[in-house]
């Protein structure tokens, strides 16, 4: 059967995701991942998915290596491996500047080596039960785990928006986790990978390649549309990262122009700059039937693992969800 995952990134409360994972395993669905920014924190949700649910893995889609010590998210991983029996994929990524700085209180720079350096402690704790690193992003003196991990070698999967960190993936990680991936995305990607395993001495053909995919699923394919353009409007105006990844897919008038709207406030400008082209570049959007054909679109093109994103807020934000899992189920 195909794989098929399910992410949540805010929208529904905590309380409520338990729920949505219970519903997705039942459905077939491989993988939950749970993303964190304002939504709660993700640990804790894992842990109750964990409690409710016995076959789908439970991802971190993802963890920054910046607002937790290293040890600390390396407890996480081992505690919620342990309690749902060794079914926890460590999802990790530098995230953004724009977030790290403002809304945390963090200092943000070099995001590759923090990445990597995190990755060897934790490793490094998970396998022997103590670290001790002095890196240039991190220096650990001394750390030790008073248990003893369920499995000494966790997954790692790590983020990667652009080609160099997607290199770093094949040297050092189990999976990549893209997002907003395009068609051409997955063979693309693919030879990035293949990069960092030889300098790492390793098979890129056993780098898991996931891709978190926005989703909207409507009874007409303007409506799911219609309800896609917010999240992209708020992609492309708030995080400069994922602005150039946009405008190098092909479209640098749109994405500058949707910039320049966000930074004056004019929510409304930006969305109207958001495209159809953009959307349908971006995401999958329509019906169920036409969901489910660009799903099967973005396997063939290479993604090992696709992960549907829905975008929603507010009350109606669970059902949402709850409809996309059936929508869309394998």
């Amino acid at each position: 059967m195909n794989k098929i995952g399910i992410a949540v990134s805010g929208g529904p409360n905590p309380s409520e995701i338990p729920g949505l994972v219970a519903l997705a395993e039942s459905l077939g669905y491989e993988s939950a991942w749970v993303a964190e920014g304002h939504g709660g924190d993700q640990f804790s949700v894992l842990t109750a998915c964990a409690m409710k649910t016995s076959t789908i893995r439970l991802g971190t889609a993802i963890s920054s290596v910046y607002v937790r010590s290293i040890p600390t998210i390396a407890m996480a991983a081992a505690t919620v491996d342990d309690i749902s029996q060794g079914r926890f994929i460590l999802g990790l990524g530098s995230s953004h500047k724009v977030q790290v700085v403002p809304e945390h209180g963090v200092a943000y720079s070099k995001p590759i080596t923090r990445l990597r350096e995190s990755v060897t402690i934790i490793r490094d704790l998970l396998q022997n039960g103590r670290a001790s690193f002095q890196g240039e992003t991190v220096t650990i003196e001394n750390f030790d785990l008073w248990f003893t991990p369920r499995r000494p070698d966790i997954p790692i999967y790590a983020a990667a928006v652009f080609p160099k960190m997607m290199a770093v993936c094949g040297e050092i990680a189990d999976g990549i986790i893209l997002t907003r991936s395009t068609l051409q995305t997955g063979a693309q990607v693919k030879q990035h990978l293949a990069e960092g395993a030889a300098r790492g001495n390793r098979d890129p053909d056993k780098v898991e390649v996931t891709s978190l995919l926005p989703i909207a699923v409507g009874d007409s394919r303007e409506e799911a549309l219609n309800s896609m353009r917010p999240g992209l409007t708020f992609y492309v105006g708030f995080f400069p990262r994922y602005r150039q990844m946009i405008a190098d897919y092909g479209f640098q008038e749109e994405t500058a122009a949707a910039a320049a709207a966000f930074a004056k406030g004019d929510r409304e400008g930006a969305e109207r700059c958001i495209t159809d082209a953009m959307i349908d570049a971006t995401s999958i959007v329509g019906t169920p039937g036409q969901c489910k054909e660009q799903i099967e679109a973005y396997r063939q093109s290479g993604i090992d693992l696709p992960i549907l994103s829905p975008f929603a807020r507010g009350p109606g934000a669970r059902a949402t969800f709850e409809a996309v899992i059936r929508a869309c189920a394998p």
